[in-house]
This record gives structure tokens, C-alpha cells and sequence, in this order.
């Protein structure tokens, strides 16, 4: 535990990582908060559920579709550019739609905001090899999906709050000055001011050509369409047993888990190769999700998806260290951002299944595709694991790029 404690303590100390955390705070908040944001400004200027949906989707799905060319402009002008011109004009939409009230209108800058978002996660997960030593970065990835996890769990309480207590356009105003505010304070972070994209090699493949690559996503296909599956298969099957208000405390106790799993895998020996360890993970994570389909919306279902988000936590820290020791040189934001793409487009799909399934049958079936998804990427992994092999090695001190002193440029 003392050395447990000692590894977050020295992330923590490490120059500029306390800044880091901090900066990225707002936007992430305006994230967790601007789907359900949209959907209750659009549902109280139409009446119509099924037009909010249409347009949270269409904004999810939007932003989807654009993750990976998002990642592709920062490798290719680093960060700072990409954010000066992204930041304002998410922001201006945002604020925009607040303003806006007639219904096509809506749907189409709901559209835009999902297109325009700035790719603030991307770009912050590629700083922290440059902040802290090399036996610290699992420990800084764990850091950093945690706090993404942990923003999760209230920015859609904050949404809901002012939505429906106050007004949807001051929920939508306050996401635009989020943003705003998260674009100020990281741009004045030496690793963002410094950072440069990784000149490519020459001779290097293209990213998609690098087999652990085209095996990731692979995974991804599988896991999003699972996940899409989950994100209605709990919702549906709080409505239909008479308790919707319960859904919330099983998404946010998911959630709350999440957090504590992804810092439990931060705390773990880099003894253990990243590739070794998801594989467990992995493992453990689909054989505690078998349940989930036979749960009803009580202390069973809680239960199950507690184990699952603590399961899914962890394995999010070793997957970020996969994905950074496959891919090639001058892919450092674009290798995620794709693969974010990928698992986001199909995770609609799995929503648009789930929900058929759910409606028309039983929301067991939707629960059921997330459980089997689980299973089907865990056989991907490991019938393809030699693709992967650059993630199975033990990382030692000075292995990878140790911190740069702050006052240097990068």
C-alpha cells in the first residue's frame, strides 16, 4: 500500500503534472455535460423525445466519425493550433444552439458540435511520457482515465440540474465557457507550449498497415458494439420494470468503480508487462459480466456493474500502454483518436440493435450482446497476441523518454 501511495505521489510532484490534471478538468466537464445538455434543450423547445435523441446521436455520432482525422491534425501541427481554431468555434456553436429555437435549426448545430469538437483528451494522453519517468507512466494513465471516469459521474448531474431547474440554455452556456476556460489554463502548461508531433521514420509502415493496429481494431468493432448495447440495455430495462429513477445510481456506482479500478491498475508493478496484465483483466472482466443479463434493476444489477466498471478501469491503463508501444513513429494522438472512431461509430450500432432487442423482446438481449462482446474480444486478443508483442516487456527506468526540465523547450 506505502508503495502504492509513493507511486501517485511521485506523478503528482512530477514538474507540470498537477497543471495537467487541473487544466483538463473544465472541458472534461463540458463533455460529461453537453449530450444531455442537448437532448433537453431540444426536448423542451419541441416536445419530442424522439427529436432530442435524433439530435444527441446525430452529435454523437458526428463526433465519432471525426475523432481519428482530429488526432491525425495534432500529430501533423501538434496541439496548440488545432485547439486555437477548434476551442472557439465549439464554443460559439454551443452557445449558438443555446440561442437557437427552431427545430431543424437545432438538430443541425447539434450535428456541428459533435464535428467541431476540440480533441482535448487526445491531446493530453501523449504529454504525460513527457512529464513523468518511464516506471511512472502506468501510474499516469491510470491518473488520467480516472479523472475522465471521475467527471463522469457528476457533469451529468450538473446537466440535469440546470436544465431542468434553471434552463437548458444556461446548462449549454456554461458548457461553452468550460471549454473556453480548459483552452486558457492548458495553454499556458509548458507541455502543451512545447510539445512537437514525433517526426515519422523512414521505411516506417502506415499506421494501417501495422498488424497490432489492424488487430486493435478489430477489438474495438467488438467492444463498442457491446458497450452501444449496455448504454441502452440498462436505461430499457429500468423503464420496463417501473423504476427508471434507479438508472442513474447503477451508471454512476459503474462509474465510481471505474475510478477506483483504473487507479488500482496505477498502483501495480511494472513487473507485469502491459500486455500480460490486460490479458487477466480481460479474462476476469468477461467472466464477471456473465450475470449482467439475469440481473434485475435491484442490488443484483449494482452489484454486476460494479465489478464490470472496476474490471473495465483497470484494463483502460493497460490498453493506453498497449496502443503507445504498437504504433509507429508520428502517430502518438491518431492511434488512439482512430481507434476511439472506430469503437464510438460501432457503439451506435450496438445502440440501434440494443434498442430493437430491448423493445421488442427483452432488455436481457441487449445485456446479453455486451457479455458475449467481452468474450469475443478477449479471443481476439489472444489469438493475436504475437501482433502485439512490443507491449509484452517489462519497462525499466530510462527505457522511454524521462521528463524534460520545464524551463527547456521540448
Amino acid at each position: 500500500m506505502k508503495g502504492s501511495f509513493k507511486a501517485y505521489q511521485d506523478v503528482i510532484k512530477s514538474p507540470g503534472a498537477m497543471s495537467l490534471l487541473l487544466a483538463v478538468v473544465p472541458p472534461r466537464i463540458a463533455y460529461g455535460m453537453i449530450t444531455l445538455s442537448i437532448y433537453f434543450k431540444v426536448q423542451q423547445e419541441t416536445g419530442s423525445i424522439a427529436t432530442a435523441g435524433f439530435a444527441t446521436g446525430l452529435s454523437a455520432l458526428t463526433g465519432a466519425l471525426t475523432t481519428g482525422l482530429r488526432g491525425v491534425a495534432v500529430d501533423r501541427f501538434g496541439i496548440i493550433w488545432p485547439l486555437r481554431i477548434m476551442v472557439p468555434l465549439y464554443a460559439a456553436t454551443i452557445f449558438a444552439l443555446s440561442l437557437s429555437s427552431e427545430r431543424n435549426a437545432m438538430i443541425f448545430i447539434a450535428a456541428l458540435t459533435g464535428l467541431l469538437a476540440p480533441p482535448i483528451n487526445l491531446s493530453i494522453r501523449p504529454l504525460w511520457k513527457f512529464t513523468v519517468v518511464a516506471e511512472r507512466l502506468r501510474t499516469a494513465y491510470a491518473l488520467d482515465a480516472s479523472s475522465m471516469r471521475a467527471v463522469a459521474v457528476f457533469a451529468p448531474v450538473i446537466a440535469t440540474t440546470l436544465s431542468l431547474s434553471v434552463d437548458p440554455d444556461v446548462a449549454l452556456r456554461v458548457c461553452s465557457l468550460l471549454m473556453l476556460l480548459g483552452a486558457l489554463l492548458m495553454a499556458r502548461i509548458h507541455q502543451v507550449k512545447n510539445w512537437q508531433p514525433e517526426p515519422k521514420e523512414v521505411g516506417e509502415l502506415p499506421i494501417w498497415r501495422v498488424r497490432g493496429f489492424q488487430l486493435l481494431i478489430l477489438e474495438a468493432v467488438v467492444i463498442g458494439f457491446g458497450r452501444g448495447a449496455f448504454e441502452i440495455g440498462i436505461p430499457a430495462t429500468g423503464t420496463l420494470a417501473g423504476v427508471p429513477g434507479r438508472v442513474g445510481t447503477v451508471l454512476a456506482i459503474m462509474a465510481a468503480m471505474y475510478v477506483v479500478g483504473g487507479l488500482v491498475a496505477g498502483a501495480m508493478s511494472r513487473k507485469i508487462s502491459a500486455l500480460r496484465a490486460y490479458r487477466t483483466n480481460y479474462l476476469i472482466w468477461a467472466l464477471a459480466a456473465v450475470p449482467l443479463a439475469f440481473t434485475n434493476m435491484d442490488w443484483s444489477i449494482m452489484i454486476a456493474v460494479a465489478i464490470i466498471g472496476f474490471f473495465g478501469g483497470a484494463g483502460q491503463v493497460f490498453y493506453w500502454e498497449i496502443t503507445e508501444a504498437i504504433r509507429p513513429k508520428g502517430t502518438a494522438v491518431q492511434t488512439i483518436a482512430w481507434l476511439w472512431a472506430i469503437e464510438g461509430t460501432s457503439a451506435a450500432l450496438g445502440i440501434t440493435l440494443g434498442g430493437y432487442l430491448a423493445e421488442n423482446f427483452s432488455p436481457r438481449f441487449s445485456l446479453s450482446i455486451t457479455s458475449a462482446s467481452l468474450f469475443i474480444g478477449l479471443l481476439v486478443i489472444t489469438l493475436g497476441k504475437r501482433h502485439l508483442k512490443a507491449a509484452d516487456r517489462i519497462v525499466e527506468s530510462g527505457d522511454e523518454t524521462t521528463p524534460p526540465d520545464p524551463a527547456k523547450p521540448m
